[in-house]
């Protein structure tokens, strides 16, 4: 497996969206996206301490972590990665996107420029996701992009996956 820090942070480049480092000018545009460990940031200076703690993840190998950019506005739509370690070849995607972007195709476009590079450079077996029962546009969004769902967790989420075909 090739897994982070990289010498060099991956930026991926698509067709509608590319995927980059988060730079300290993004946050004010994120804040109302900017969580770590399930909790919100308020402020700049909170959304400035969570990038730092998602930067320091990505420095310790267990997270990787991108802005999503519009390629035509150039503007950070939203953001996605991988987060909490990758145990035994998995890794868990996330993703959120800033509100006025949503069904657009920003994010469907993003996650599969992170799969195919966790599937392709990070050798992964596994791409796991969980999401809230209720939200059932993340739920969709998941099978367009070939999860299954896998189960219900006790919390009220629902996971997926998706297996790298051998």
């Amino acid at each position: 497996m090739k897994l982070p820090p990289y010498d060099t942070f991956p930026n991926i480049s698509g067709d509608k969206v590319s995927l980059r480092q988060i730079q300290p000018s993004d946050i004010p545009a994120i804040i109302d996206i900017s969580f770590y460990n399930a909790v919100k940031a308020s402020t700049t200076e909170e959304a400035m301490e969570m990038q730092e703690k998602i930067d320091n993840d990505y420095q310790e190998g267990n997270s990787i972590h991108w802005g999503i950019i519009d390629n035509a506005s150039g503007d950070i739509v939203g953001t996605c990665g991988y987060y909490r370690g990758f145990y035994g070849g998995a890794g868990e995607l996330g993703c959120v996107l800033l509100p006025r972007f949503q069904g657009q195709g920003f994010m469907t476009a993003a996650l599969q420029l992170a799969i195919n590079f966790g599937i392709g450079q990070m050798m992964l077996r596994r791409i796991w996701a969980a999401t809230a029962t209720e939200n059932h546009k993340a739920g969709k969004l998941f099978e367009r992009l070939n999860f299954k769902e896998m189960r219900e967790l006790p919390d009220g989420e629902i996971e997926l996956e998706l297996v790298r075909k051998a």
